[in-house]
């Protein structure tokens, strides 16, 4: 049984950092690329970053590129996420994801398993 468990969520004050963490079970996790999403409160679902089984390729989207970075640990079967200067509009549910290939996928219709998410909330 495949699970993907996010922590790491919180509230903070704009400008500060959160590191978002995803563990996984049930899956051959080296294998997986994987990828971090969220959703606002009335919005879409939204492509934040991903990573590939290697950690050698990694995206963004533009609206969080040179602040966020995500990395992987394929010893310890986990996703990070690490999230500086937050600002309001970063307020959401970031839901981790995992893709059964090796290469990164920014679209959601690309993922295969999906976890629960975990809130952050950024306050002025």
């Amino acid at each position: 049984q495949v699970q993907l468990v996010e922590s790491g969520g919180g509230l903070v004050q704009a400008g500060d950092s959160l590191r978002l963490s995803c563990a996984a079970s049930g899956v051959t996790f080296g294998s997986y690329a994987m990828g971090w999403f969220r959703q606002a409160p009335g919005k879409e679902r939204e492509f934040v970053s991903t990573i590939s089984w290697s950690g050698g390729t990694t995206y963004y989207a533009d609206s969080v590129k040179g602040r966020f970075t995500i990395s992987r640990d394929n010893a310890k079967n986990t996703v990070y996420l690490q999230m500086n200067s937050l600002k309001p509009e970063d307020t959401a549910v970031y839901i981790c994801a995992a893709r059964r290939e090796r290469n990164s996928g920014k679209y959601s219709w690309q993922y295969d398993y999906w976890g629960q998410g975990t809130q952050v909330t950024v306050s002025s």
